[in-house]
């Protein structure tokens, strides 16, 4: 038994050589984040683009599974404790109502954040509804964002990069 244990670890040992060591920070939207809102970098979808000017640049951004908002992201990848300076900065762009009704429910977009394969939930609220944000979470990982605003609701998944892993240069 014990020949069979020392096997077995050799085994374990030279399997775990020969593989590919995984980075620290796995790059936006990898099956293995759980992310399923990829980052895109191509032009802005046409009802999301106004105010740019050329929009044609290839600016990240998330849509939302719904197709209701898009995230164009000033600051990418979006990183938890940065240190070079910058914010997490969020453009949130709405597509236009169906029905020029009035809005019901909240004006203020409502933001609930949870981190893939945990149970930590944060919410944090844009005033005024889609807009210009600077959204911080507390940890580096995937997080799912369930939005509400003006009685809609969409989803959207993003990556917080380990900031301080950066900084280390790892």
């Amino acid at each position: 038994m014990r020949a069979r244990g020392r096997v077995l670890l050799g085994a374990v040992v030279l399997a775990a050589g020969c593989t590919t060591p995984v980075p620290a920070v796995l790059p936006a939207a990898t099956p293995a984040t759980g992310c399923a809102s990829p980052v895109e970098t191509g032009a802005l979808p046409d009802w999301a683009d106004e105010g740019f000017s050329d929009v044609s640049a290839k600016i990240p951004h998330v849509l939302g599974a719904g197709g209701e908002i898009v995230a164009v992201l000033f600051a990418h990848p979006l990183t938890w404790e940065r240190t070079d300076g910058a914010n997490n900065k969020i453009l949130w762009v709405s597509r236009p109502a169906p029905t020029p009704s009035a809005p019901t429910g909240v004006a203020d977009l409502l933001i609930t954040a949870t981190l893939d394969g945990t149970d930590t939930r944060v919410t944090r609220e844009v005033r005024g509804g889609p807009g210009p944000s600077i959204i911080d979470l507390p940890h580096a990982g995937c997080w799912h964002l369930d939005l509400r605003w003006s009685g809609r609701t969409d989803t959207v998944d993003l990556v917080y990069a380990d900031g301080r892993a950066a900084s280390r240069g790892g």
